[in-house]
């Protein structure tokens, strides 16, 4: 089986169909144009990016790489017009529309030449993609880290679910971290993968290290949904994560839980690496991690399991 010359390679003019997350504080330029050089598709995220900090980003980007790149945009951004604007006027060519309806802006990036991506998190959601033009769907089951569906329905079940019901390229995200976990969505249909906490741990990612160095020593069952009455999100275990737990236990309100969220949570966790206030969003795949390596090496462990995984099939 060829990694290389699917819909997703095609689509993007990439070498192989994997595409890096485009992740709240770890997905600067650095990590997104390292994989955009060894074969994949890099995406900056937007998320954790004020507009004048997107921009920086995407001008160091044109200088970082030759190779296709694109931008992860979560719809509910507070700034959207002039994040969109800024799309535009600095000419990006791939936009992932995250958190939101596809149907408010894809018109508008598809007006201005732009290929659009949509992440889902159920079936229902497909027809809604394909209604609004988008080019291709992100299928992003609950072994994510960071925000997920309400589902909670699994990648194994979510892509034959989609699958079902669109017939646009589809990528295949949320517990995806080997060769082998992309040989084995490629063979429930999806056509590439997107890959999140295996880059969100890598050298070049911009997550503090101490963040990093906590994340790979996380065992099974480490991560968890929480906040599931705000927007359910899987977290690693800390102090946080244990206020959260027992504010929920004692049914806390909605309102209750705003304020013990706060502002900034992420970034304090992720981007400034404190392991006891900060909110530690990461996947299921942080279990398998145990080395933090450059996004070189990791193209190199992927492609070669995902080689042994096919032999060991075909035998």
């Amino acid at each position: 089986m060829n990694l290389k010359g699917n819909r997703i390679t095609q689509l993007f003019n990439i070498q192989y169909p994997i595409i890096q997350g485009g992740m709240v504080w770890c997905s600067g330029w650095r990590l997104a144009s390292a994989v955009s050089n060894n074969g994949g598709l890099g995406l900056l995220g937007a998320g954790s990016m004020h507009p004048d900090v997107l921009r920086e980003h995407i001008q160091k980007m044109k200088k970082a790489t030759q190779k296709p790149w694109g931008v992860n945009v979560p719809l509910l951004y507070p700034e959207m017009e002039e994040i969109m604007d800024i799309l535009v006027q600095e000419e990006v060519k791939i936009v992932f529309t995250s958190a939101g309806s596809p149907a408010k802006w894809t018109g508008f990036l598809k007006k201005h030449g732009i290929t659009v991506v949509h992440v889902i998190a159920n079936s229902r959601f497909a027809k809604k993609c394909e209604d609004a033009g988008v080019d291709a769907i992100v299928a992003e089951g609950f072994e994510a880290g960071g925000h997920n569906g309400r589902e909670e329905t699994t990648t194994m079940t979510l892509i034959p679910l989609v699958k079902k019901v669109s017939k646009l390229p589809l990528i295949a995200a949320g517990g995806i971290g080997s060769g082998c976990q992309t040989l084995a969505a490629m063979a429930l249909g999806a056509d590439g993968v997107q890959i999140g906490s295996l880059f969100a741990l890598s050298k070049e990612s911009s997550a503090h290290e101490v963040f990093k160095n906590y994340a790979v020593k996380a065992l099974e069952g480490d991560t968890l949904l929480s906040l599931k009455q705000l927007a359910p999100v899987r977290l690693l275990r800390n102090r946080f994560f244990d206020m959260v737990k027992d504010a929920e236990q004692g049914c806390a309100s909605v309102d209750e839980l705003k304020a013990l969220l706060g502002k900034g949570r992420a970034k304090k966790g992720i981007f400034e690496g404190d392991l006891d206030e900060g909110e530690l969003e990461i996947g299921q795949v942080a279990s398998l991690v145990d080395e933090i390596k450059p996004v070189a090496n990791i193209f190199e462990d992927l492609l070669r399991d995902f080689d042994e995984g096919f032999n060991r099939l075909s035998l």
